[in-house]
């Protein structure tokens, strides 16, 4: 089965925008296969009918598609992570991983006749976690693999970052994004930074309400077994890591549709990348002010959308 064939199997309608996305789908697969940028197997993985391999796949050419578009030049070799980017003299790697939905209610996942439903906000979080924690691994190894770092592919000077697609993780059949957890911050700053969702204290004599204010949630604790930390970037081992370019795209983006694109910086990174370098809407840099306490700022990104500019003029 050629590559068009296997597509045209997986998007048989014609209606709406469809039959374009396709059409530009097939296109940029080529052309991503043609430059070289997959492993051995990436048209394999292309036109699998197993939609988790599939997306695996995809994931790394639609992001390889938004450094194309942002004008990040890259390449892709045999041994180590999916792209590599040469910046004046700065070498940047970049891991891409696209969770599977496990443990993630079907409920969540289905359509919805009436668009109400609960938002299984820590089980998706959990998915963000072990996605991170699995990329991080293949960087500084474990138990049962060397690592880049340890096997040479990836120098101490360069730059590391993991690039998580939530595509899978939509709700509603992906009218709900999974981009942005219980906190209103992103998952990937969730998973990182040890940001819950918002609380407010109640005094016990007054009864008095506190000022709304982030839990400080360093683990994630699961239904069964050892809870889950939940603060990669306030741990030092985990300074390697650069940063998370953390997203929820899908074939339509190659349509031109805004991709919900995040970068969350590590602010321990023994090599930090330049804020506004990746494609992202939005950016998270947090600064340590002491050993209890940072501070996290979001900053407008480069593909963030222009505001619109209202004026108003006295006609005389």
């Amino acid at each position: 089965m050629t590559l068009r064939d296997a597509i045209e199997q997986r998007y048989p309608h014609t209606g709406g925008l469809v039959h374009a996305m396709r059409e530009r789908l097939i296109s940029v697969c080529e052309e991503y296969l043609a430059n070289g940028y997959g492993d051995g197997n990436a048209e394999q993985r292309l036109s699998s009918a197993d939609l988790h391999i599939y997306w695996q796949q995809l994931s790394e050419v639609l992001l390889a598609h938004q450094l194309t578009a942002a004008g990040i030049a890259f390449l892709h070799q045999a041994a180590g992570p999916d792209f590599r980017i040469d910046d004046n003299g700065r070498r940047i790697w970049i891991e891409v991983v696209t969770p599977t939905p496990a443990n993630v209610p079907v409920a969540w996942l289905a359509p919805a006749d009436n668009g109400v439903r609960n938002f299984p906000h820590q089980e998706i979080l959990l998915r963000w976690t072990a996605a991170i924690k699995a990329k991080a691994e293949v960087l500084l190894g474990n138990a049962d693999i060397a690592g880049y770092l340890a096997s040479g592919v990836v120098a101490p000077e360069d730059c590391y970052v993991i690039a998580v697609n939530g595509r899978l993780m939509r709700g509603g059949d992906g009218a709900f994004d999974a981009l942005y957890g219980i906190s209103q911050f992103p998952f990937a700053v969730e998973a990182t930074l040890a940001v819950g969702p918002l609380q407010v204290c109640f005094d016990r004599e007054t009864l008095e309400a506190s000022e709304p204010e982030h839990q400080r949630r360093y683990e994630i604790h699961k239904p069964r077994g050892l809870p889950v930390p939940a603060d990669t970037f306030l741990d030092a081992k985990f300074a390697p890591i650069s940063a998370i370019w953390a997203t929820d795209i899908d074939e339509f983006t190659l349509l031109d549709r805004p991709a919900k694109m995040v970068a969350v910086h590590n602010p321990a990174a023994t090599h930090s990348i330049p804020v506004g370098f990746l494609p992202a809407n939005d950016e998270y840099v947090a600064q340590i002010l002491d050993e209890n306490t940072y501070q996290l700022d979001r900053i407008e990104g480069r593909t963030a959308p222009p505001k619109e500019i209202s004026v108003v003029v006295d006609v005389p």
